[in-house]
């Protein structure tokens, strides 16, 4: 059966516009991207064939494009579809915490370096620059790691802090393994760099870590 002979509270679209997005499940939402399904396949019961492959939503966001256009019913349009998708979300999220823009809330900053550091297979260090209103001046990617690891250099962001004339600064680095569990070596470089800092009167104001699932802030946990 098509999902045009369901009962009309049942079809995803019309259950989202009656409803809103929060009634709908993983699935609905993944059908309603995907458009199409196939022959005796619909679009949900492709859903729940990528959730069940993939392991979750995020899963089938991030899975590998060769290995989903791969998939009976996957393909490159659909593949193109949910990386729309994600780019936008991403982008919505950026533009909450865009240049000139004040930080309101520690979920927003949460959700914005999820998004940016998560998918990253290598460990990546990331500095969100802040000028002394706490309004957004950058966000950028300084240094690049292995699996487990990447060397910091406190000095180069004592330098990209002058250039962008910066007052305080919001750390985050992800760690691959998932878990976001603040190591003594994240702790360690925290103190290093807010230490270099302070020589030219610019604060720390805290650093996350970003897990699969988790993003943990050290100042809440008394790091800093």
């Amino acid at each position: 059966m098509s999902i045009r002979e369901w009962p009309a509270a049942e079809r995803p679209r019309e259950k989202l516009l009656s409803r809103g997005c929060a009634a709908l499940s993983d699935a609905e939402l993944i059908a309603i991207l995907l458009r199409t399904g196939v022959r005796g396949r619909t679009a949900v019961d492709l859903a729940r064939d990528l959730l069940a492959r993939f392991g979750g939503l995020r899963q089938v966001l991030e899975a590998p494009r060769e290995e989903f256009c791969a998939l009976a019913g996957g393909g490159a349009a659909k593949f193109v579809q949910l990386q729309a998708c994600i780019e936008l979300a991403r982008r919505c999220l950026e533009a909450k915490l865009a240049r000139g823009d004040a930080i309101a809330s520690p979920d927003d900053t949460r959700r914005f370096l999820g998004a940016r550091l998560r998918a990253h297979g290598r460990e990546v260090f990331a500095c969100m620059f802040l000028d002394n209103r706490h309004r957004v001046i950058a966000f950028e990617e300084l240094f690049y790691g292995t699996i487990d690891s990447a060397t910091v250099h406190p000095r180069e962001i004592v330098k990209r802090a002058l250039a962008l004339n910066a007052a305080a600064l919001i750390l985050a680095h992800n760690h691959p393994s998932g878990v976001a569990e603040p190591s003594r070596a994240d702790a360690a470089l925290t103190a290093r760099v807010k230490t270099a800092l302070e020589l030219v009167d610019i604060r720390v104001l805290d650093h996350f870590v970003v897990g699969d699932g988790e993003v943990v802030s050290l100042a809440e946990r008394g790091l800093i």
